[in-house]
């Protein structure tokens, strides 16, 4: 139902628009200010576009700054051991020092067994002394079969001391146990 505007201002009654006489010139006052007020000072930001500017740069430079790079130590690249001179040395080398390092973990360390197992292990810290020995030996004079069969050797015998002292435990442990069985009967 749109109706037209016009037929709706036709009852309206007119108002008359006259403007008071002091109207025109209230209104030329209030443009004259407007028009001829004083511009407020605009704040200087210059600093903080030149500080922001110094730490744009400063990022910047310590982003494309290369890190600290270690030093490649040539002595350590050149080392020689078991493992690196063949295949088949690796392979000899890691099954050996698997076993080893199987064998001291499922050790169980008691009050008992403290003396044996510290003398064993005295004579195995020195059997790896000696590896040591014989590997900078090896680093030193080259690369031969008697310093590799000594390697695998002093692998080999740290290996069946470490199962030689997993017996002797393992017979405390036996021997224990039947002292305590006596002991309730």
């Amino acid at each position: 139902m749109p109706k037209d505007i016009r037929k709706m201002f036709e009852n309206y009654p007119e108002e008359s628009g006259a403007l008071s006489s002091s109207h025109a010139n209230a209104f030329e006052n209030k443009l004259m200010k407007e028009l001829h007020q004083r511009q407020p000072k605009q704040k200087n930001y210059k600093w903080l576009s030149i500080a922001a500017s110094i730490a744009l740069l400063i990022s910047i430079a310590i982003h494309f700054t290369p890190k600290d790079i270690e030093p490649i130590d040539k002595k350590t690249d050149q080392t020689i051991r078991l493992g690196s001179i063949s295949p088949e040395l690796n392979t000899i080398e890691t099954y050996y020092t698997n076993s080893i390092n199987l064998e001291l973990s499922q050790l169980e360390i008691t009050d008992e067994n403290q003396e044996i197992l510290d003398s064993y292990l005295v004579k195995i810290g020195e059997l790896t002394t000696e590896y040591k020995t014989l590997t900078l030996e090896l680093n030193t004079k080259g690369v031969n079969d008697e310093t590799i069969d000594a390697l695998i050797s002093n692998l080999r015998l740290r290996l069946q001391l470490l199962q030689r002292l997993k017996k002797q435990l393992n017979n405390l442990k036996e021997l224990n146990l039947n002292q305590d069985e006596n002991k309730l009967t």
